[in-house]
């Protein structure tokens, strides 16, 4: 029988692997009386070095494995294994635990990987013979016998009730760690969940976020078509402008030819002054047409600038998304920021250029004036009436060309002026408080930053708007300016 709970570590290592000369087992007993301890000797040579789980067993000779011992004995390491008193080591077994019959037994040293390292003689547990030894035994030997047998007997049992007690603690331990792995199972569980959970939000503002970069790549790409467009209006100005001075130059070739006319005898006059009425009309048939041009040009610059207007609203709209996603996300990406503010600088810069078409088209007004007042003077130095000419200057309740009689054929660009006279620069005043936005036309954050007012009202009849009908206030606003 063992005298620990845990078992020696054994092996079902053949005899023929075992090294038995490494521990050398001295004093060794032919035969040894039942009932009484027993001391091993052994001597460790130079070539072993022992371990703390070796141990010595008693094995009944004839064993195949050291899994076959009696029972075991945990074997002392020496402190210095360099000093000769470590070489000589002993280990005693208890009588209760030793056999109890008469076969031959052996001692035999296994370390801690269950191969043996030593073995001794066999020898055996019967009483000596009566011949060798004479034993006497008193009464008191007997009941000291007796007594000696009863504390053991005591002993085993407190031994085998603190085992169970031991046992009895380990499986409740074992439970313990077992319903411990079972919560970290569940919150293992747990985490995992929240984790996918977390990824799967992140995935989809990933996505947020690519949405919107592709829109601000979109709106970049209608910005640049606008801009596009802009230098093509801008060309066809300028095409504009040469035309004009062509008109011009032909205009004084006509005035010096009418004026070497003039000096011509005075028959001739009623010729020239036919030529003089067809080169009118013709110029005439030229103004009409540089009218229906500008006209149309006229009409291109505020369909742009209606688009301008879609482009700083979407512009707006996805500044707002941006600025809602980036405020439970904590500090996020600048570069939505950084493509906003250059969206912005271009709008500026579509604003110089509708400025720049503004000045262009007041400078061609005045010279389309000054062209008129050339007529006019033409036709007073000839002595024509003004009444008796085949075309009227169409009148307007408002003055315009009334106002200048001395135009043949009045301003081309009077309708114009008063059809479009409450601009789209007056359309930006605020309802409320009457503020002119007509510096801010493209500056969106002007208006974002003013309060924004309950009503909206037209500036040209008057009529009122909710204001969350934006969109349809400003349609209506721009009808006015057809």
């Amino acid at each position: 029988m063992e005298e620990t709970v845990e078992d020696p570590p054994t092996s079902a290592v053949l005899l023929d692997h075992c090294h038995f000369s490494q521990v050398i087992f001295n004093s060794v007993e032919k035969f040894y009386v039942p009932g009484g301890d027993v001391t091993c000797y052994y001597t460790l040579t130079q070539q072993f070095i022992p371990r703390r789980k070796d141990w010595i067993g008693i094995f009944r000779v004839g064993w195949k494995t050291t899994r076959e011992y009696y029972t075991f004995m945990w074997v002392s390491l020496p402190v210095d294994l360099n000093s000769d008193s470590a070489k000589q080591q002993e280990v005693q077994f208890k009588a209760y635990y030793l056999p109890k019959d008469d076969e031959y037994y052996q001692f035999c040293y296994v370390d801690q990987d269950g191969v043996v390292r030593g073995a001794s003689i066999p020898f055996q547990f019967r009483p000596g013979n009566e011949e060798d030894i004479l034993v006497v035994t008193t009464q008191e030997e007997l009941e000291t016998l007796k007594s000696t047998a009863q504390k053991l007997e005591q002993e085993a049992k407190a031994q085998k009730d603190g085992w169970e007690t031991e046992l009895l603690q380990l499986k409740e331990q074992n439970q313990k760690m077992s319903s411990e792995n079972e919560k970290m199972g569940v919150r293992v569980e747990q985490l995992q969940a929240q984790l996918s959970t977390r990824e799967k939000e992140m995935e989809k503002l990933v996505q947020g976020d690519q949405d919107k970069q592709e829109q601000l790549e979109r709106l970049n790409k209608e910005n640049s078509q606008l801009l596009l467009t802009l230098t093509q209006q801008k060309e066809r100005q300028k095409k504009l402008e040469q035309t004009v001075e062509e008109m011009l130059k032909q205009e004084e070739t006509t005035t010096l030819k009418k004026q070497q006319a003039l000096k011509e005898p005075r028959n001739k006059t009623t010729a020239v002054e036919e030529q003089l009425v067809q080169e009118v009309e013709r110029l005439q048939a030229k103004v009409e047409a540089g009218k229906a041009c500008f006209l149309e040009k006229y009409r291109e610059c505020q369909r742009l600038h209606k688009q301008i207007r879609q482009l700083r609203a979407a512009a707006l709209e996805v500044k707002q998304d941006q600025k809602s996603q980036q405020e439970p996300m904590g500090m996020g990406s600048q570069e939505p920021a950084d493509e906003n503010a250059g969206l912005s600088r271009k709008l500026s810069e579509n604003k110089i250029i509708y400025d720049a078409l503004q000045k262009e088209k007041e400078r061609l007004e005045r010279e389309n004036d000054l062209l008129k007042r050339e007529n006019s003077r033409l036709l007073s130095y000839m002595g024509l009436d003004f009444d008796s000419l085949p075309y009227q200057v169409p009148t307007s309740d408002q003055g315009g060309a009334g106002q200048n009689p001395a135009l043949v054929y009045g301003n081309p660009y009077s309708g114009i002026q008063e059809s479009s006279a409450p601009s789209l620069l007056a359309v930006k005043k605020c309802p409320t408080c009457k503020s002119d936005f007509a510096g801010d036309i493209l500056d969106f954050t002007s208006e974002q930053q003013h309060p924004q007012p309950l009503c909206l009202s037209c500036p040209i009849c008057d009529k009122t708007f909710p204001a969350k009908e934006k969109q349809i206030f400003e349609d209506h606003v721009f009808c006015h300016s057809l």
